[in-house]
């Protein structure tokens, strides 16, 4: 499902995005890894390499990452079934909201703190790619004094919203 001319080389946001598109567009590359758990996202590696790594992620009702950063990744993410939301910190005003349902897709850079939530109604299902592929995150609180806290995670560690400070 990656074109010759990708191989190789780090992706740009653009080609990201195709990819993603056509990896969810070939369910048969993916559908037998598809269930869902009420306690926790299900997330598969699908293909990792030098430049590229594509995940498939499971959503269900009140399953969020809390904000996090991808530290380093550009991504893109393909909405298969269900819906999701995306929001985006953002200095001095409430997160940029995004709602997506099957067939809506969204790109995000290296330096993009943000979260993804299931938006309720049927489970989802998402295909992301990372270029570079994703080694670790930053998961991110911001706390009552407004201070904004970073917490390392590596890539197959679950993301969770991070509880503030006591």
């Amino acid at each position: 499902m990656i074109p010759e001319n990708l191989r190789g080389r780090l992706l740009t946001q653009l080609e990201l995005a195709g990819v993603a598109s056509s990896v969810a567009a070939h369910s048969h590359l993916w559908e037998a890894l598809v269930r869902h758990d009420a306690d926790q996202r299900v997330f598969e590696e699908l293909l990792t390499d030098e430049h590229l790594s594509v995940w498939l992620i499971c959503w269900m009702e009140g399953q969020d990452t809390g904000f996090h950063d991808h530290d380093g990744s550009a991504g893109s993410v393909s909405v298969v079934r269900g819906r999701l939301r995306e929001e985006r910190l953002r200095i001095g005003g409430p997160p940029a909201a995004l709602e997506l349902a099957a067939g809506d897709d969204f790109g995000f850079s290296a330096t993009d703190i943000h979260r993804v939530i299931h938006s309720g109604g049927e489970p989802s299902v998402s295909i992301h790619t990372y270029s570079p592929p994703l080694l670790g995150m930053g998961s991110y609180v911001v706390e009552p004094t407004g201070a904004l806290r970073r917490h390392a995670l590596r890539a197959h560690e679950e993301l969770r919203p991070l509880a503030p400070a006591a």
